[in-house]
């Protein structure tokens, strides 16, 4: 969708497709890179703290380009193999150029003790607090245009630029009694300062070359080109040796799986373990609209999806890193919340940015997240059945773990019968949805299954029994006349989130219920294939029956559900269309538009990548099935 953005075009936007964007992480930033060249999302010094290039929400709220003078929209953009390093060509009338864009990792810890051997332990992820730049004339000549214009705190402090040291070094530094964290702009360009700007311009002729680095922590930035192409180099080697460390099939979409799991990796938050839901906050679910939200936290609800995952493509690790997340948030006391900040916050009290445009005048512009107070009973569930796939991999559970799961099961039994505001977190009167109460199931169902290994059984049997209660009283509540499991028990709408329902092995999967509710969802609450979450105008989400688009999750649910129960042919014909409405980097928001495949929501989604894993595993699974082969691309484990 590049053309979007020409000069001129009738329906041209100032803002990028969604989709364009490529994203970058150090697995303790994001940042968001524009067709352009424009870095227009960038968040320090973690990605919920304010922006420094917030042009992604406003205009005018900071950016950095690094461009050729003569066009925007470029020749060719992808990430190189195997990386999260961005490899922009660009082509003017006068010649060819390569942009390489990173956020910059440190390298692995040499061993002494193995010769030309690399230690390749969890703790050496270790980035170096700075987005590198590189280019390359590789043809004729090219004139590149630099403007760095950081703009702190969400765009309402513009940066001050100084010169600091020999050559065309730079600091910026908020004039907010030094709040916002301090920039060095470091580059072989010959810079120059023009208000709130430090810019330069300059022609490379062919082989030529030249670097821009944005530092702000203590790692000194290189001073030369070929000191930045090796730092970038050994990124994207980080990157490449991470990648081998998952088992991935021997399919055409190996290409998606990997690239799903770079995200994940990338969104994840290396101190802490934990997995953002996104990189970003209020890009809107609907064009011009009012669903705005911020993911830039780490929902726990994610956690059994991204433990099977992860375990899927053999990243034990990485599980590992964000079940210990998980455990820790429920160690703090009180009740397990639906979220968490990336360090463990807890308040993550909602405010809106008046000052901000939002992404093509979609207000308002919201940082934090009021839902992280209400009561969603899918919790406890999504706990324990993240526990039960951990400790089936490690064949082990601490019992200072075990303490806290039995804390969870009993809040489960005891709230279960409660209405609860649901999966999709509507901000109308609570209900008694139909995938809480699932989820419930899920805690005492798994809860069982570990007392039992265990050897409780006096527990085992009770929550077993509470389980079969839980079951019993869905099964006749929470389905129409068809057998058709609905959204909740005072309506006959549907809900995406009943998928699950084969996923989590509620019923067998030839079950008539389960068959009835899959393709129930398939025919009746989709648009142009795609699956919504649910019709607006059918539930009270507190938004007043605003449309939105087609969640990507829920279309990835219903291929994995669908080769749950038999329709493999149909899983892959839903799946093969919904891995081609990727962008062009083979990335996903959460939602997309049916009508014309436009990418909306925040992005990218970590929960997309998640059930696109899923999804693609079945089918690939099926086709294995078919051919009698045994599929094994890393451990499959139940969810």
């Amino acid at each position: 969708m590049l053309w979007a953005m020409i000069d001129g075009y009738p329906g041209a936007s100032a803002f990028p497709p969604i989709g364009d964007y490529a994203f970058l992480s150090d697995c303790e930033v994001n940042a968001l890179v524009a067709p352009s060249g424009a870095v227009e999302w960038l968040c320090l010094p973690r990605p919920d703290s304010p922006s420094v290039f917030g042009a992604l929400l406003d205009r005018g709220a900071g950016t950095f380009r690094l461009e050729p003078t003569e066009v925007t929209v470029p020749a060719g953009r992808r990430y190189v193999p195997g990386t999260l390093v961005l490899e922009t060509t660009w082509q003017t009338r006068s010649g060819w150029a390569i942009v390489r864009d990173a956020l910059a990792m440190a390298p692995w810890y040499h061993d002494e003790r193995r010769s030309q051997a690399w230690r390749r332990v969890p703790e050496d992820w270790e980035p170096e607090d700075m987005l590198l730049r590189t280019i390359r004339c590789v043809s004729g000549t090219i004139e590149i245009n630099l403007t760095c214009e950081p703009a702190f705190d969400y765009g309402r402090t513009p940066g001050s630029w100084t010169y600091t040291g020999e050559g065309y070094h730079a600091a910026a530094v908020s004039p907010s009694e030094g709040e916002g964290p301090r920039l060095r702009l470091t580059t072989d360009l010959r810079l120059g300062i023009e208000g709130r700007s430090a810019k330069a311009q300059h022609r490379l002729h062919e082989g030529e070359n030249a670097f821009v680095a944005l530092a702000w922590g203590d790692v000194d930035p290189p001073t030369a080109y070929e000191d930045a192409a090796d730092r970038m180099w050994r990124s994207g080697e980080r990157w490449r040796v991470w990648l081998t460390q998952g088992v991935f099939p021997d399919h055409p979409w190996r290409v998606h799986l990997q690239r799903s799991a770079l995200t994940l990796k990338g969104l994840s938050y290396a101190p802490t373990g934990a997995l953002l839901a996104a990189a970003t906050t209020s890009l809107p679910e609907t064009p011009g609209g009012a669903r705005n939200w911020d993911y830039r936290y780490s929902w726990v609800r994610d956690s059994a999806f991204a433990l099977w995952g992860l375990y899927t493509l053999g990243f034990d690790a990485e599980a590992d890193d964000f079940f210990a997340f998980l455990a820790e948030a429920c160690r703090g006391g009180g009740s397990l919340q639906i979220m968490y900040g990336v360090g463990g916050e807890t308040d993550l009290a909602e405010a809106t940015l008046d000052h901000l445009d939002g992404y093509e005048g979609a207000k308002p512009v919201r940082i934090g997240n009021a839902a992280h107070d209400q009561a969603q009973h899918d919790v406890w569930g999504m706990v324990l059945d993240s526990v039960y796939l951990h400790t089936k991999s490690r064949d082990h559970l601490a019992e200072e773990t075990w303490d806290l799961l039995v804390q969870q099961v009993e809040a489960a039994i005891e709230r279960w019968q409660e209405p609860d505001h649901g999966i999709w977190e509507v901000r109308g009167e609570p209900r008694h949805f139909t995938t809480s109460k699932l989820m419930c199931w899920v805690a005492t169902d798994r809860g069982a299954r570990l007392a039992a290994l265990r050897g409780e059984r006096q527990r085992e049997r009770r929550w077993r029994e509470e389980a079969e209660a839980i079951r019993s009283e869905l099964c006749e509540r929470g389905t129409d006349e068809r057998g058709v499991f609905v959204s909740h028990y005072d309506t006959d709408a549907l809900d995406a989130s009943v998928l699950l329902f084969p996923l989590v092995r509620f019923l067998p999967a030839d079950d008539e219920r389960i068959v009835a509710t899959v393709r129930a969802v398939a025919d009746e609450l989709t648009e142009d294939g795609l699956v919504l979450r649910y019709r607006a105008a059918e539930t009270d989400d507190g938004l007043g029956g605003a449309e939105e688009g087609a969640f990507t999750i829920c279309s990835f649910w219903l291929v994995s559900a669908l080769s749950e129960i038999g329709e493999t042919d149909r899983a892959r014909r839903l799946c093969e269309r919904l891995l081609g409405m990727a962008s062009a980097l083979h990335l996903f928001a959460e939602e997309l538009e049916p009508s014309t495949g436009r990418h909306l929501g925040n992005f990218p989604q970590a929960f997309t990548h998640l059930a696109l894993i899923n999804a693609v595993t079945h089918v690939i699974q099926d086709e294995r099935n078919r051919a009698g082969q045994r599929f094994s691309p890393g451990r499959r484990t139940e969810v």
